[in-house]
């Protein structure tokens, strides 16, 4: 009893020195500045008057100035900043400042006053009101800005976590139902392959009336105006537009869909690849073949392909596609036999079929016959589809894939060698960061890739290709579907979609 009354008063004494009052920073000095991740998360749908209790003893913030209305495409008179001091995360705010909202540029450092201001959500925009010039403070001007690249999924899922921020979106296209010749101004609806968006312009901008590109990246600040749902995103000039195309693609013909890379038994003759055309083709008169390449660490020619799809021998493997026909939206198949699982599973001869017995059978012009048309482990593997069928270490595809793991796949030499790409959901000639040409598979930012489907899974590829503009306007995604020996078509079938 003794030992326990001498403890029970220190811990009554403790108690005293703390006290009741909740402190949310217990035994640290307060900070009088307030990062912009707290104070966003201060309001809670209504206005509210900003005191230091509110802001947890802090009166002030900081950050630096994104928002630029000397280009002429800023919401008027507000004045627009960011900092990352809490947790390294991002976050903005637009501060109400009439016309001296244009006295600002960005990369100006700032400190704001905030005490006796009021935050409050109006015109669909978190917004910092009664703040007057007097009320900030001008550290510093040139500081460089952190500009994020942001798919525009995530924009749209938490627009209020990118509301009033600087960020990129990169290899953005118009809808494709705009006619040839429209121009920036107003709102356009843009998709980066992962969503729809707003483009907005100004009509007195100087690019007002420019015709809108292919493909382009954009810098701008987030604002999404209550009159839509749709987070905006606002280029303050110009300069924040990178056009990589300024008119459309070739539109692929022939799309992958899909691929089985593991049948059950032997891979011999039972592996295939699925394909869907975007447009009625004869083949007799429209030629087209596709290749695959296999860079296990035992096929040779070994190191990197000096041939490119053309390397032949064991790393690349050629099917001709020149004679029957598919419609459009059609569904088809290039392999040797017409089973969906290997020997004894359901035959599947009803669909359209370019057979060549390739564990027997040398390729059309290159590759050797292989017991392994598609690799199911290790090194990268690919499928490309041309539409011709003299196909050279220099010929473009009109589509192509890459999955699996590394390997000798590019190098920039002298001589420089590698699987050429084009323009897909995974891929670019230009990279849309650097400007750079890069036309090979694991050159700059070409390194997208698949995995390797599950053990005895059909690769299932599911997608959205637009006919007229020649985008993914939504990426291919692998799904890896389960098969047996009485699995059907329609369990591989139907996750891509083309579109006008």
């Amino acid at each position: 009893m003794k030992k326990i009354i001498p403890f029970i008063f220190c811990f009554a004494a403790l108690l005293s020195f703390w006290g009741c009052k909740k402190d949310n920073y217990p035994g640290a000095v307060l900070s009088n500045y307030i990062p912009l991740l707290d104070l966003r998360n201060i309001y809670n749908n209504a206005p509210i008057s900003l005191t230091k209790e509110t802001m947890f003893g802090a009166t002030k913030i900081s950050g630096l100035v994104v928002s630029d209305h000397r280009g002429g495409n800023a919401p008027a008179g507000l004045l627009m900043m960011q900092d990352n001091s809490r947790l390294n995360i991002m976050r903005g705010i637009a501060i109400e400042l009439g016309s001296s909202a244009a006295d600002y540029i960005p990369g100006d450092s700032i400190e704001v006053n905030l005490e006796g201001k009021t935050l409050a959500r109006e015109a669909g925009v978190l917004k910092l009101k009664n703040v007057s010039t007097a009320d900030i403070k001008k550290l510093s001007s040139g500081n460089s800005l952190t500009v994020p690249i942001i798919k525009s999924n995530l924009i749209i899922e938490r627009p209020e976590d990118y509301e009033s921020t600087l960020l990129t979106i990169v290899r953005v296209g118009f809808d494709a139902s705009y006619p040839v010749g429209t121009t920036y101004a107003g709102d356009k609806i843009i998709n980066d392959g992962f969503g729809n968006m707003i483009l907005h312009t100004e009509p007195t901008v100087s690019y007002a009336d420019d015709p809108v590109p292919f493909l382009s990246n954009f810098t701008g600040v987030i604002y999404t105006p209550e009159t839509d749902t749709v987070p905006q995103l606002w280029p303050r000039s110009d300069s924040d537009i990178t056009i990589l195309a300024a008119t459309a693609p070739k539109i692929a013909s022939l799309i992958i869909t899909g691929y089985l890379a593991d049948p059950a038994g032997t891979d011999a003759n039972y592996e295939y690849i699925q394909l869907m055309a975007t447009k009625n083709i004869n083949f007799a008169t429209n030629n087209f073949s596709l290749v695959t390449t296999n860079n296990a660490g035992a096929n040779t020619p070994t190191g990197f392909p000096a041939g490119g799809w053309a390397t032949g021998g064991m790393r690349t493997y050629k099917f001709d596609i020149t004679s029957g026909s598919v419609a459009k939206g059609q569904y088809f198949y290039i392999g040797a036999n017409k089973n969906i699982w290997g020997a004894g599973s359901t035959d599947i001869s009803s669909a359209f079929w370019v057979t060549k017995t390739y564990g027997s059978t040398p390729g059309d012009g290159f590759g050797v016959a292989t017991t392994n048309l598609l690799a199911n482990s290790g090194n990268a593997a690919g499928i490309a589809v041309f539409d011709l069928t003299n196909v050279s270490n220099d010929t473009l595809p009109v589509d192509v894939i890459f999955y699996g793991g590394g390997g000798n796949m590019y190098t920039a030499g002298p001589p420089e060698y590698g699987y050429k790409i084009t323009n897909t959901d995974y891929y670019d000639v230009k990279n849309p960061s650097t400007l750079a040409i890069q036309p090979y598979f694991n050159m700059g930012s070409n390194t997208g890739k698949l995995a390797f489907a599950a053990t005895a899974n059909f690769s299932r590829l599911g997608g959205k290709y637009n006919i007229v503009s020649g985008r993914w306007t939504s990426a291919r995604t692998l799904t890896s579907v389960p098969l047996t020996t009485t699995s059907v078509r329609t369990e591989i079938e139907g996750a891509t979609t083309i579109e006008e």
